[in-house]
């Protein structure tokens, strides 16, 4: 199903993604652009709305130069939040944003020049759409809560160590695990500390510190709240590429020992494998205590262009259309990405069996997917089973009825999403 909406999407991806190494591409979701001549469904007139077209503040955290807490470049880490209202105003959601990470000395200090490493490149004012929209019609069940957009500027899921950084000149601030500290002690005196419901999320790299973080997150809330994660699109697969390399192996291998992430991940996993091979997925949902849904694409076009066939992978282009557009792969290439489905599926396995946990595994060729209306709930949304993402994340969140949806195989479901980066934009 293709979309106007999504074109700014795929122009960005071919011209502006590459800032990591070794073909990595680094995932940067500058859509808000795309949704400044929205015209949303209007609501019923009982129910208080923000204007469509409300843009929320950059909020940068002054208090965080006490504590260290600074973005790779050593400007301030920033948050944007708009207030909740009604019967949602002790409810919270914070979403943690993404955009791939750096592995390097090189490649973070290109990165330090962008908003993926400095809030002095962030947009001073965004819109909150999907998950983060205060619409009812867009968000049916988070609408009214307090909303929080954690900006994304550390490279390392915010999850790396002051104790990495260089001693040499070099400057560069490693400082995930600090900002994600500083942002929650802030947010917990506007009111956290206070939440009766709270949901952590998050997209892509966003979606690996949702997983990171969400049993400190349970433990920062009062005892009889209730409080969930959920990961989008984050759920990153320790699989070889299609030569039998462990590319994305090695590269949370760097990303890892360059930033000293294994100090904020499972102490019971790195004592029994390598720290590398804990950053994974499916280690880290090992260890999660608190109840925990996963969305993700099947077929999630960062994995197969990444993780799957990276760009030095496939020297003689028999790839290429492929990697760019499901709908222009053969009979053998779609063989190769239902292996994939499956690799997938096995991981998510332990969730499947966890009666407090829940999945929405569609079938379509795209990434993040609960951020943008378009694909979170609306008339055209990918749907499994006739329910939207966000239908079926509300069922999960107030147990309403077990959501455990897992789509047939590509090309089974006219709802979705198909990402085409051959198209011109």
């Amino acid at each position: 199903m293709a979309n106007p909406r999504l074109r700014g999407w795929r122009k960005w991806a071919k011209k502006d993604w590459a800032i990591a190494a070794v073909g990595f591409t680094i995932i940067l979701f500058a859509l808000t652009l795309l949704f400044d001549s929205r015209n949303p469904t209007s609501s019923s007139s009982s129910t208080f709305n923000l204007p469509s077209n409300h843009l929320i503040p950059l909020t940068l955290l002054h208090r965080a130069k006490a504590t260290g807490a600074f973005c790779l470049d050593g400007s301030l880490p920033g948050y944007h939040f708009q207030k909740g209202f009604g019967s949602g105003s002790n409810n919270w959601l914070l979403h943690i944003e993404g955009g791939g990470w750096c592995n390097s000395i090189e490649t973070c200090e290109i990165r330090k020049r962008t908003a993926l490493g400095s809030s002095k490149y962030m947009d001073p004012l965004i819109p909150f759409d999907g998950i983060l929209s205060h619409q009812s019609s867009q968000n049916p069940d988070f609408y009214n809560w307090n909303i929080v957009k954690m900006r994304y500027c550390d490279g390392a899921s915010l999850a790396g160590h002051p104790e990495s950084e260089f001693k040499n000149g070099t400057k560069l601030f490693f400082r995930g695990q600090l900002i994600w500290e500083a942002i929650m002690s802030e947010l917990l005196s506007l009111g956290l500390s206070k939440a009766k419901q709270a949901l952590l999320t998050g997209c892509s790299a966003g979606g690996l510190a949702t997983l990171i973080h969400c049993d400190d997150f349970r433990a920062h809330l009062p005892k009889d709240a209730t409080v969930k994660c959920l990961a989008d699109a984050g759920f990153f697969l320790d699989e070889p590429d299609i030569l039998g390399n462990r590319t994305m192996s090695n590269f949370y291998h760097d990303v890892v020992q360059l930033q000293g992430v294994a100090k904020s991940l499972h102490k019971n996993c790195i004592t029994e494998m390598e720290p590398s091979k804990c950053i994974f997925p499916q280690q880290i949902i090992k260890n999660i205590r608190t109840p925990l849904f996963i969305v993700n694409p099947a077929y999630d076009f960062w994995q197969i262009q990444h993780v799957l066939v990276p760009a030095g992978s496939d020297p003689d282009g028999y790839w290429r259309r492929c990697r760019l557009s499901i709908q222009k792969c053969d009979s053998t290439q779609i063989e190769n990405l239902q292996g994939f489905r499956s690799s997938l599926l096995k991981a998510v396995g332990k969730l499947q069996h966890d009666k407090e946990g829940g999945m929405f595994i569609n079938s379509c060729f795209v990434h993040c997917q609960t951020w943008m209306a378009e694909t979170w709930h609306s008339s055209n949304s990918p749907r499994i089973n006739n329910k939207t993402i966000a239908e079926s994340v509300g069922d999960w969140y107030f147990n309403r009825k077990v959501t455990k949806e897992i789509d047939c195989p590509y090309p089974c479901n006219p709802t979705c999403y198909h990402m085409d980066f051959t198209q011109p934009s």
